[in-house]
This record gives structure tokens, sequence and C-alpha cells, in this order.
């Protein structure tokens, strides 16, 4: 039997995100054929109306519609793209509305997710990369536009997962409110940040045991790694496994909060979208760092797509 090639998309609260690749008859990712992403910010504004806007919407239907003619050009059609929606579409009052859109227009059929499957997924792929000795004891966190999940893992094995309303766009529009960034608004991301951190904590019940490594997934890790490694062009070998230190964290955060968000842009390694939200990611890395004590976060691009991508091959239509 051969490898086929699949297409996944990651419908973020802020980016969404394309997957293609070729995948073994025993579910291994062999070769990524194809990555694109798009800052759509399609969850812009709903912390305060509750819905998606219509300008989100448009943005987000210029690209999917992009998305569909790309996969059309690698042999895959519309029907057979994987595509997930995280918490903009799960939280918002017109997201079903939205989903039956996009399926009338694009043909894309878009499964929203819960928070628990989103971490499930997120990692599935942070898995297929990290060094062994990660694996076997770490806690994963992937920072969202909307949220951020949390999983546990220890002796190799998922011990649980949670999800929590902490995403970067979501924490921008709360409490955001100066250029270049305040010491208050900085603080009351922080608190909002220790809050979640405290809920999360709550979630493990009696077993209160935190893991021996800190490992970051998603665009927030991936572009202060980057940054940090003063990378002009992103390369994926010089994210995975990467161990930046809590000093030199400090020293990042600490640059990039006396910048405005035009100053930011002129950072080969932060594009344009993000100038903005990776204060709130900052904000969430410092409180990871401080609340819990770990002295180095370990770096992973692969994550949500990517485990998207196995469980998707394996059981198609019932993964979701």
């Amino acid at each position: 039997m051969l490898a086929k090639t699949r297409a996944v998309l990651d419908i973020g609260s802020n980016t969404v995100r394309l997957l293609i690749a070729e995948v073994s008859p025993a579910h291994k990712i062999l070769r990524r054929v194809h990555y694109q992403h798009h800052i759509v910010r399609l969850g812009e504004g709903l912390q305060q109306t509750g819905h998606l806007s219509e300008l989100g919407q448009q943005r987000a239907l210029v690209v999917f519609a992009t998305l569909v003619q790309v996969c059309a050009s690698f042999g895959i059609k519309a029907a057979d793209i994987y595509a997930v929606a995280t918490a903009a579409i799960r939280e918002s009052s017109n997201g079903q509305a939205f989903v039956a859109q996009v399926l009338a227009t694009t043909g894309l059929n878009i499964h929203i997710i819960s928070g628990e499957s989103e971490a499930h997924f997120a990692l599935l792929g942070a898995q297929s990369v990290l060094k062994p000795e990660l694996n076997q004891d770490m806690l994963l966190f992937d920072i969202g536009g909307g949220s951020t999940e949390f999983s546990r893992v220890s002796q190799g094995k998922l011990v649980d997962s949670i999800s929590e309303k902490m995403g970067v766009v979501r924490m921008k529009e709360l409490f955001l409110q100066s250029n270049p960034t305040s010491v208050s608004d900085y603080t009351k991301m922080k608190q909002h940040a220790v809050a979640c951190l405290q809920r999360v904590e709550a979630s493990w019940a009696q077993d209160q045991v935190l893991p021996r490594h800190l490992v970051g997934t998603a665009g927030t890790v991936t572009t202060l790694v980057a940054i940090h490694q003063n990378l002009e062009t992103y390369d994926v070998n010089c994210i995975n496994n990467y161990s930046l230190s809590r000093e030199d964290f400090l020293q990042l955060r600490d640059n990039l909060l006396k910048m405005t968000h035009a100053e930011r842009l002129a950072i080969p390694a932060l594009e344009k979208g993000r100038e903005d939200v990776i204060v709130a990611g900052l904000a969430i890395v410092d409180v990871l760092f401080e609340h819990w004590g770990f002295k180095a976060l370990v770096s992973v691009d692969a994550g949500l797509l990517e485990g998207l991508l196995l469980v998707a091959t394996k059981k198609s239509e019932r993964a979701f």
C-alpha cells in the first residue's frame, strides 16, 4: 500500500494553518509536502460581542477559498480536507452558521472540536518530534488566539489535559490599551494568566505532581525562540527541541516590551499580525516560569496540525 497525501486545516482564533503531507500506511508522517498559514483574526471582537465579526468572517472566507485551490493543485478535493475549528468558532453565537456558510461556498467541511480534543491533537503532534526524554515527563502547553491547552505526561503517557480561556487575541482585547505596553496593562495580563493557572492546578485534583519538563508549541513560543536565535528565515530544525532558559526569556521579554508595535515589525522573525498579540504571549510564558518555577522552556514546532493529521489518517471522519 502506497503513502497517501493528506491535507489538514487548523482554524484558530488568530491564525489559519494548512499542512499537506505524505502519510505512510503505518500512519507515520513521511514528508511535509506543503505548509502555509494566514493571520486572519477570526476571533477579533469576540470578547465584546460574543459573535464572529463580519470582517473576520470575510477575511476567513477569502483564505479558505485560496487554500481549497491550493489543495486542489495537489489533487485533494475540498471534501477531503480535514478541517477543525477551535476557540473562536467554538464559543461564538454564530459559529455554526459560519461553518454552514463555509461549506456552502467552498465545500470545506469544518469540525468544531472541544478544548480537550485540541489538547489531545497537540500532544500527539508534539510527541512525534520531541526527544524521548521529554516525551516521558512533560507539561505541554499550546497557546492559541482564544485558549491555551495544557497536557501532563508521565512515563510517556497522558495523565490529563485541560483547555483554559487564556489566548493571545482574547487577552490583547481585554487588557492591552497601551503602545508601548504599560506596566499596568502587562500586570493585568499576568494576573489573568495566574488565575487561569490556578484553575489548571485545581483540575489536577489530588495529583498535584508537576512534570519535569515544560514544553511549548504554537506561534507564540516558536516566534519567541526564532527571535532569540535571530533567525532571518524560519527553520523548523532550529525550533524543535530548542531549550530557552528563563534568564534568556526575561531578557527577550524586556526588550520586546520596550518596543512599539511598529518597532517589533522590524524583527525578521516576527511576522505582521503578531506585533501586538505577542505581548499577551509574553505574559503567559512569564507566568508559567514564575508560577511553576520552571528553569527552561523547550519549544516544538509540531502540534495540533500534525496530531490531527495522524488521527485523521487512522480513523477518517470518526477522528472528530
